[in-house]
């Protein structure tokens, strides 16, 4: 059984995208067959932090459930804090970053003060998945710490394969704010985990379409569709604390609840 906020809903995600979920003695183990370079998607989660000394434990570990991954990324099952001292040090030295994202819980969301009323917004269906596919392609080119283009766009395709099937089964939805020429200007996804939880996921506007108040308006648009849906109590959020987004979500009703830590080694280029 998982204790952290942000674990719960992304293994219980990851379940409704067709992911394996093994609990061991020792960890949890989630593969993801049909899209084997997400990160995310095939993983460890730790039941409490490591101590310093684990880090080969934990490798061989990995290795032992992911022989073919290039990557290395390992959840912790606690609520936080941050992971620090020498653990953390020691862990960063063998090339993985140590990340301690903020995990974000309303009850309900407002709209935000720029609410944008020109796009149209909407739950993706038909043509619109080749939208959100040039969406995310769109913003990986603009990030400088972004991906290699052809890999990740078999990466995004098969994401999204996911989530469709995730949303044909009515386990949640992707929702996308379009522009009068159909462009997807903004996306995200919302399922619900259970318990009367659901958790977004990918928010996302095009790097031309930005400061328009799109990401902020699909966020409620978003949190009450939720709500109408599923009944939803708690809406769920994860941000990156050093990046901007994590003051929009609390402009719409987010409050930080906990931190999710993360260990992450990227594939060697």
């Amino acid at each position: 059984m998982t204790r952290s906020l942000g674990y719960f809903t992304d293994v219980a995600l990851r379940r409704q995208e067709g992911s394996l979920v093994q609990a061991l003695p020792d960890a949890t183990v989630v593969r993801s067959p049909a899209n084997p370079t997400f990160w995310w998607g095939n993983f460890l989660l730790m039941p409490a932090p490591p101590a310093p000394g684990d880090l080969p434990v934990w490798e061989a570990a990995f290795t032992r459930a992911h022989p073919r991954a290039a990557h290395r990324v390992f959840g912790v099952d606690v609520p936080g804090p941050a992971l620090g001292g020498p653990v953390a040090d020691e862990w960063r030295a063998a090339g993985y970053d140590v990340r301690a994202d903020t995990v974000l819980t309303a009850p309900r969301t407002h709209a935000p003060r720029r609410l944008n009323r020109d796009a149209r917004l909407r739950v993706l269906q038909g043509a619109d998945w080749n939208r959100a596919l040039a969406l995310r392609e769109a913003v990986n080119a603009a990030d400088p710490h972004g991906h290699e283009p052809d890999g990740y766009r078999v990466f995004a395709r098969r994401k999204l394969a996911a989530y469709r099937a995730a949303q044909d089964a009515g386990y949640g939805a992707v929702l996308g704010a379009f522009d009068d020429h159909g462009q997807m200007l903004s996306g995200l996804g919302i399922f619900d985990a259970g318990d009367g939880v659901a958790r977004y996921q990918n928010v996302e506007t095009h790097p031309d379409a930005r400061s328009r108040g799109l990401a902020g308006t699909l966020v409620h648009h978003a949190g009450e569709w939720a709500r109408q849906q599923f009944g939803t109590r708690t809406l769920v959020i994860v941000a990156d604390p050093e990046y901007h987004a994590q003051r929009l979500y609390q402009s719409v009703g987010f409050t930080p609840t906990e931190v999710q830590i993360a260990l992450e080694r990227r594939p060697a280029e």
